[in-house]
């Protein structure tokens, strides 16, 4: 019941999917906004902020721009190349949304189903709140929560687990002292670790970044009874064609393919050690290692309503439910200084998704509708129906992504005239 409900609400929205599709009179990016994009990635080779990028552009389906910059690894010397693979991190939380949102499609998971029906400790989960005592010091003071987590908590990051890295400084401590990631442990391994956390908020009521994701991906393997890269691998990787898409690389030619960021990139280097240490752990958050051809496949599937090279990968209802904001007025989900999605962006399963122009004036770039995300690697993704293009930036640097980013995007927009370039 509560899926054909699922699937009756989406398919009322889903009559408009084709209608944003774009216009065939809307122009090419123009040569000379190329030729900035040209400009600036040079620019940040060859002053040293960054070892190489891959830039791909793509309108109705075929690139229009596909550039490399620079080298794979500063130690090497190996060019950069269209088949070079990159640690994508959270650019992988939109491909494990999709893998769950397939199973909700043929009615093996529901977005209300609490999320101890397949990891059980999630029962006793509690919700952590600091106090301030009389005498003056804080406390933490755990509570049970108003409801379950649900699949949709984990799907939207409502759930209240968050990253060690985000929030109070309860939150920083708690996350390090539980060790989380000591010693060898598997995704079920690591769903049980987190379910012994406190929750960082109630349930449904903030957006908060963190490794709901990860559980996700535990409850794939628990449903489909494969490890998430088994699953993934059969549903999607092996389809769209993406066949340099994995967790872990297995060949000499995989490993030389690799980027890998500047030596002083500390933060993304030490990030690189902890994912080599743990081969056995298939995040579902953050994970997978991609190349920029790949990713472009999942990007266009998106683009296309779900569907590439005639294979559907979800129904409409179920596409245009996880390309639907379910954070905006009326959901009761709160914002903070740590909400990602950023001004003008509200979120749906795994995207962001432009819902409004936002408060900056002029407002940022891009069109209502447009669905994106990006990754602490630096690397960057967007899908524009109203222009009916695809954008891939691939680039491993955490020191200067949160510069690079946006400037990128306004290079992209920059490519179209005045009246196309922002919502």
């Amino acid at each position: 019941m509560r899926r054909r409900e699922f699937l009756l609400g989406a398919a009322m929205l889903a009559g408009t999917m084709a209608r944003g599709r774009a216009a065939p009179d809307i122009p090419a990016p123009s040569s000379e906004g190329l030729d900035r994009i040209t400009a600036y990635f040079d620019n940040e080779v060859s002053s040293g902020r960054l070892p190489g990028a891959v830039i791909l552009v793509q309108r109705h389906g075929k690139p229009v721009y596909l550039k490399t910059f620079g080298v794979r690894d500063v130690r090497t010397g190996l060019a950069m190349t269209p088949d070079t693979i990159f640690a994508i991190h959270s650019m992988t939380k939109p491909i494990t949304c999709l893998g769950a949102m397939m199973l909700i499609d043929e009615g093996k998971l529901a977005l209300a189903d609490p999320v101890s029906k397949y990891v059980p400790l999630f029962a006793d989960t509690k919700v952590g709140l600091e106090i301030t005592n009389p005498d003056g010091k804080l406390e933490l003071e755990l509570v049970p929560p108003v409801r379950p987590v649900n699949i949709e908590d984990l799907l939207r990051h409502t759930s209240g687990i968050s990253y060690d890295y985000i929030g109070g400084k309860w939150v920083e401590q708690a996350y390090k002292a539980a060790n989380i990631f000591e010693g060898a442990f598997n995704n079920r391994e690591f769903a049980d670790r987190i379910a012994k956390l406190p929750l960082a908020r109630q349930p449904g009521t903030l957006w908060r970044y963190g490794h709901s994701t990860d559980v996700l991906g535990a409850v794939i393997e628990i449903i489909s009874g494969q490890t998430l890269y088994e699953f993934l691998k059969a549903r999607i990787f092996d389809p769209l064609g993406m066949s340099s898409t994995k967790f872990v690389l297995a060949t000499e030619d995989e490993l030389a393919r690799m980027a890998r960021p500047l030596p002083n990139d500390f933060i993304l280097l030490a990030a690189e050690r902890e994912r080599l240490d743990h081969p056995e752990w298939q995040s579902g958050g953050g994970g997978l290692l991609s190349t920029i051809t790949d990713y472009q496949r999942f990007s266009q599937m998106l683009l296309n309503g779900g569907e590439f090279d005639g294979k559907r990968y979800l129904s409409p209802a179920a596409y245009k439910a996880m390309t639907t904001d379910h954070i905006g007025p009326g959901s009761g989900v709160g914002r903070d200084y740590f909400y990602f999605p950023g001004d003008g962006f509200g979120y749906g399963y795994g995207l962001a998704v432009r819902t409004d122009p936002g408060n900056a004036k002029p407002p940022p770039p891009g069109s209502l509708g447009e669905l994106k995300w990006d990754s602490g690697s630096g690397t960057y993704f967007g899908v524009d129906p109203k222009l009916d293009m695809v954008y891939l930036m691939m680039q491993q640097t955490q020191n200067e992504r949160s510069r690079i980013t946006p400037a990128f995007k306004a290079l992209v927009y920059d490519c179209y005239p005045e009246g196309l370039r922002r919502p």
